[in-house]
């Protein structure tokens, strides 16, 4: 049985956090499909084609034309990590045929990452497989996984002279979740598809790994309040002994009187409570759970409805702020986090929408032709954070530890931090 306990104190008596240890890995993520827009055919302008989303992906914010812009933009930050993904739909359009000036587009990309003195982490598989791989019924075909490999295991060995952080498969239980709901598989091949993702994931690691003995391979999971540690059962337990940091992606919050994470599910994500000492209640679990594996928070940060204010009043650059804290917080409690990215540099394309603004930058896809960037009030407190390896010790957290919070039920609520 639960026990609701109050956080002790206010914000501005929160305990002071000791600065990131040198090393620590600040940066910002993105994703290919999401960012690049003029999208070669593939499971996902599919779905878009049959009306299963709001708006169509179009030219997103451009990124595939772009990216020096906005590379620049990250370094101006003073991150040390720049994640993108390398799109299978845009290199092998078709079986075998490798199209050898978007490969040389993704040359340029990670060589200018590099160049502006970032370490590039390369997603390999971030939702999106080519329209030939779904014409054979996705992750359900048989011959999947050897496509998957075949195309996957010649991105490392081009770009694995990098020296790059490596994603493998991005949030794979929301992968699964995604290709039910828009039909890329059905329901009854969801165990089919997580055992393949399991097999080409343990695969592409030791791959990775003859190649580069020292590399850093993970599987980020979309952390899911209270329930994270049954899901875990699925994949992440699976391949435990095949990641090298466990890779965390934090956005929602939940206690008893706030259930409003539900709207997540709902495409409203922007009336979810994004409580921020709930990402020290992830990396305690994970911490705890595995103990002997760093943590890295791959992705986290906020949403608003079309870059207008909450209606909770949280700003993005105070939740950026309490985000920064409460990831210290566990780094001094003992919990071994060797790097945050903030999701994500710039607006994009939310699997289905443009409402959902998650970005340091915003940019306005559907009403402004130039897709101009503008900062907003999150980009000047992070190039604070960067530069002072963390958010200074003299500030506790805009916000108070919540009631209760079920984010890693019970123990978030029995042991709460203080």
């Amino acid at each position: 049985m639960l026990t609701p306990l109050i956080a002790a104190g206010t914000a501005d008596a929160a305990p002071r956090v000791t600065p990131m240890p040198k090393g620590f890995l600040w940066g910002v993520s993105s994703s290919g499909f999401q960012a690049e827009g003029h999208s070669p055919p593939s499971n996902w302008t599919r779905y878009i084609r049959a009306g299963k989303t709001d708006d169509a992906v179009g030219t997103s914010v451009d990124f595939r034309h772009r990216y020096r812009e906005d590379v620049a933009l990250a370094k101006a930050l003073g991150v040390e990590v720049y994640r993108v993904g390398i799109e299978w739909a845009r290199v092998e359009p078709r079986p075998g045929r490798i199209d050898q000036r978007e490969l040389a587009y993704y040359d340029d990309l990670i060589r200018t990452i590099v160049d502006a003195g970032m370490r590039p982490m390369i997603t390999l598989d971030h939702w999106v497989y080519p329209a030939w791989i779904a014409d054979h019924g996705g992750w359900g075909w048989a011959g999947t996984p050897r496509a998957w490999l075949r195309h996957n295991r010649m991105i490392v060995d081009r770009f694995v002279k990098y020296h790059p952080l490596w994603i493998t498969i991005n949030e794979p239980v929301t992968y699964l979740a995604r290709e039910v709901q828009y039909g890329g598989i059905s329901i009854d091949e969801v165990p089919l598809m997580t055992d393949r993702l399991v097999a080409v994931h343990r695969s592409i690691y030791d791959h990775i790994h003859r190649r580069d003995p020292a590399a850093m391979v993970s599987s980020n999971v979309a952390y899911l309040p209270t329930v994270e540690p049954l899901v875990d059962r699925a994949i992440l337990d699976r391949i435990a002994d095949k990641i090298d940091y466990v890779g965390v992606d934090y956005y929602y919050s939940l206690t008893p009187t706030d259930l409003s994470v539900a709207s997540a599910a709902i495409d409203r994500m922007w009336d979810a409570s994004m409580a921020a000492d709930g990402i020290y209640y992830a990396l305690r679990d994970l911490g705890e759970r595995y103990p002997d594996t760093p943590l890295y928070v791959v992705e986290s940060g906020m949403v608003t409805e079309n870059g207008r204010p909450r209606s909770d009043g949280y700003r993005r650059s105070d939740h950026l702020h309490d985000l920064v804290y409460w990831t210290q917080r566990a780094r001094d409690d003992g919990y071994d986090v060797i790097g945050f990215n903030y999701w994500s540099l710039t607006d994009n394309y939310e699997w289905g929408n443009y409402d959902a603004r998650f970005g340091l930058y915003t940019v306005d896809v559907k009403t402004d032709p130039a897709l101009v960037r503008r900062p907003t009030d999150a980009v000047p407190v992070y190039r604070r954070i960067t530069a002072r390896n963390g958010v200074g010790p003299s500030r506790g957290p805009t916000r108070p530890a919540v009631w209760c919070s079920l984010v890693a039920a019970p123990a978030s609520c029995a042991r709460p931090v203080r």
